[in-house]
């Protein structure tokens, strides 16, 4: 006898040597009004998985513009990396001279080494979206907005009809956020507010920290506690969950101790050397990576153009490591730092429109420089691809540029929007690209072949089923119908259909203005006779200054307390009185008139 039990149906011949159990099954034809009624299954039923289609998220094969003369890079530095080593990028150039990045969106070869053929389009703030991190994971997304909120996603429970984030905190209340960035561990997150104070916020969007702002009366940084002006930007230890690294306009770099809000760990005060002289806006700030065989470097990009390294992860930080004075252009500054693998390489990106590439080891002159990507934001950023291979950055026109770290040319544009690019992100774990734009959209651009996860994860999980409540046309409005005149009270009581006293006086007391409820205070509040009363001088209020004086006009003449030594020499005073006056000057008046007669 077989252990199975086999379903078989109910017009299938049964084997008499076979003792298998026989299920029999209701049957009914298709034409049968009771098939309507029979289930179709047993159990607990999965929900119906949302089908992905990848096809109607494909993005177009436009060609990207070709490179022209004027936006080829210049070589600046003597010590220029060839790009055909593959030391910090892929050859750009063929044999023959000609670029290879003029048809890259429509080759499948970089369709599948880029992750840009595919793109998910999320829009749920307000305003121009700034940041966007993501925790190693690549689960959980932070993005922050102009809008003063930042908006935490989970892509576990999100669907295809159901782009929105599961919380939404506002840091500082009318302040705009610059950025917000997940921790190594992902388990916290660094807010930066347009604010003097930084704030730390858990996974699920709870304040853990707030950082304690300094003393904006002293004229030494190096004393006060905190930044005692705007904050700019920061980022997180790349291995140290516990420290964390600001910059601001105050012309200070200061690192943190999250355990340690009161007071930073340490300070660096960055000296301008422009003829304005004073402080200048520290706009960017990035380490250096040790763990990938860094250098345990701390970059700064300011206002004023320059660019400092300091060395060592635990300082000293009094003396940069260098510095370059004219890195970028005056008074547009620095937005974003980015460093290689290495930390050979960092590239550099200004509010200019121009990138950089820069060598630690040799840290005057850039090696390469590109001049043709302008930006209308200073929360532009410049990142390196999860190998090293490519950086990324955009443009105020609305377009996400990989270009090779050696060269500085483009390996591939991608048009994103119309609106301008403002935060790139390649995530290594996920291998999707995360742009945010000042259209307020964040767009994830993925490869079905080669990605794994995140946007993948949306399409696939099962379509959000639409509350009742949701649906404006199965909602009622109470409003509706009423005169545009009428005025509604919100808590009046409706009249009553019977037009008995009862009825007439609630109606009345209906409209009665609200009466606040006594307090405590209130009852024991005194009136005005308890304070003549028991109030000494309560009533000089009420009495004329000039008779009070006159009270005590002739104890002062015969007791003179004060005036009494030069009693003698003190002349006497006659005051004039108003009918005297008038008396005298109607006479001259008398006598004017009969002279003319």
């Amino acid at each position: 006898m077989s252990g199975k039990n086999k379903r078989k149906g109910i017009n299938q011949p049964q084997n008499d040597a076979d003792d298998d159990i026989i299920v029999e099954s209701p049957f009914a034809g298709q034409d049968d009004p009771m098939s309507a009624f029979l289930p179709k299954s047993f159990g607990k039923q999965a929900p119906a998985k949302g089908t992905i289609q990848h096809d109607k998220l494909k993005r177009g094969n436009a060609p990207a513009p070709p490179l022209t003369d004027a936006s080829s890079p210049r070589k600046l530095g003597a010590d220029v990396h060839d790009a055909s080593d593959g030391a910090y990028g892929r050859p750009t150039s063929r044999s023959d001279g000609s670029d290879d990045d003029s048809d890259d969106d429509s080759d499948d070869s970089d369709g599948d080494e880029f992750p840009t053929s595919h793109e998910l389009v999320i829009k749920d703030h307000e305003k121009a979206v700034t940041s966007v991190s993501l925790d190693p994971s690549g689960m959980r997304m932070v993005t922050a907005s102009h809008d003063s909120m930042i908006k935490l996603y989970d892509f576990t429970g999100m669907a295809s009809n159901h782009l929105h984030s599961f919380k939404t905190v506002e840091p500082r209340e009318g302040h705009l956020v610059h950025k917000a960035e997940f921790s190594n561990n992902g388990e916290s997150i660094l807010v930066i507010p347009s604010c003097a104070q930084a704030k730390v916020f858990d996974r699920d969007g709870y304040e853990l920290v707030e950082f304690i702002k300094g003393d904006q009366y002293l004229r030494d940084m190096n004393n006060t506690k905190g930044h005692v002006s705007e904050v700019l930007g920061g980022t997180w230890h790349p291995t140290d969950k516990n420290l964390i690294v600001t910059c601001s306009s105050d012309s200070t770099v200061r690192i943190w101790d999250v355990n340690q809000k009161r007071q930073q760990k340490e300070v660096i005060v960055v000296k301008s050397r422009t003829s304005k002289g004073g402080r200048t806006r520290v706009m960017c700030v990035k380490w250096d990576d040790p763990t990938q065989g860094g250098k345990k470097l701390l970059g700064a990009g300011s206002q004023d153009g320059s660019l400092t390294l300091w060395g060592g992860d635990g300082g000293p930080f009094s003396r940069p490591m260098g510095t370059v004075e004219d890195a970028h252009e005056k008074e547009t500054g620095v937005c974003s730092l980015a460093f290689s693998k290495d930390g050979n390489l960092v590239v550099s990106r200004g509010a200019d429109g121009t990138v950089k590439s820069w060598d630690t080891r040799k840290f005057k002159k850039p090696i390469m420089t590109r001049n043709d990507l302008p930006t209308s934001s200073q929360s532009t950023t410049i990142s390196f691809s999860p190998d090293c291979s490519s950086v990324l950055t955009s443009d105020s026109a609305g377009k996400l540029h990989i270009i090779s770290p050696a060269t500085l040319r483009s390996e591939t544009t991608v048009a994103i929007t119309s609106a301008a690019t403002i935060a790139t992100l390649w995530h290594p774990r996920l291998n999707q690209i995360f742009a945010t734009s000042s259209d307020a959209t964040v767009k994830i651009l993925y490869s079905p072949k080669t990605s794994v996860r995140g946007a993948i994860t949306i399409l696939g999980n099962a379509l959000k089923k639409r509350h009742i409540d949701d649906d404006a046309s199965l909602t009622t409005d109470i409003v509706t119908g009423i005169n545009a005149d009428a005025i509604c009270l919100p808590n009046a009581v409706l009249p009553s259909k019977t037009k008995s006293l009862a009825a007439a006086s609630t109606l009345a007391n209906a409209y009665k203005p609200f009466k606040p409820h006594a307090t405590p205070f209130s009852k024991s509040t005194p009136d005005e006779a308890h304070i003549k009363k028991n109030v000494a001088l309560s009533g000089m209020r009420d009495e004329d200054p000039r008779e009070a004086l006159l009270k005590y006009a002739d104890k002062a003449k015969n007791d003179p307390l004060f005036t009494g030594a030069w009693k003698s020499t003190q002349p006497v005073t006659i005051y004039s009185t108003e009918q005297d006056e008038e008396e005298e000057e109607e006479e001259e008046d008398r006598s004017k008139r009969q002279k003319r007669i």
